[in-house]
């Protein structure tokens, strides 16, 4: 599950584990950075609003190395026991926040995350798609931000463009959702996709 801050990720993916114990699944939720004690100490120095002198470069490899640890301790693990995984972000995260939003390219982060990723690959990315603007209204009631949601304006106008090239260019495995409709009209979209790709 991916998008922008505030865009509601967190709400759709309970529904949609609701909806696949219902088929049966035993489901495994993941986030990013984090999911596992090592990826958790790498999420504290990536978000940690004190570390604005990290370099973009930097960054990536945090969120790379963060990745690499989820993916061989708790999600290839999971799948090996015929579980399914929802992952609250994954590599198109970095795609847009490094690729785009930090300017190193987006065939520079898939190149390093494919070292983090080895043979697993989401098989739907479900892009939960809000104008930059409406997210950060959203996030404002937050107490704190991270360094992250700490960015100006322009950088999350650019995380959100990116995610929607992102879409335009692989039809095939992100697939997009408006996520200024009502909650369960967003959940009803989800699950009819995840039917005509898994169950059907």
């Amino acid at each position: 599950m991916e998008g922008p801050d505030g865009s509601g990720k967190t709400t759709q993916i309970e529904m949609l584990k609701t909806y696949l114990e219902s088929k049966g699944y035993d489901i495994v939720i993941t986030r990013e950075p984090g999911g596992t004690v090592i990826s958790e100490a790498i999420r504290a120095i990536i978000l940690n609003k004190e570390y604005q002198e990290m370099s973009h470069m930097t960054e990536l490899l945090l969120y790379a190395s963060a990745r690499a640890q989820l993916v061989n301790q708790v999600i290839k693990p999971a799948l090996a026991e015929g579980k399914a995984v929802i992952c609250d972000r994954f590599v198109e995260s970095s795609a847009v926040y490094q690729g785009i939003g930090r300017g190193l390219g987006v065939s520079t982060v898939y190149e390093v995350n494919n070292y983090a990723l080895g043979d697993v690959k989401p098989k739907l990315t479900i892009f939960m798609d809000l104008d930059a603007d409406e997210g950060i209204r959203r996030k404002e009631n937050q107490t704190e931000l991270d360094r992250m949601e700490m960015e100006d304006l322009s950088f999350h106008k650019r995380v959100v463009e990116g995610y929607r090239q992102l879409a335009q260019l692989y039809p095939d495995r992100i697939f997009p959702v408006d996520a200024t409709l009502p909650i369960e009209k967003i959940h009803s979209i989800i699950v009819e996709e995840v039917e005509k790709r898994f169950f059907s």
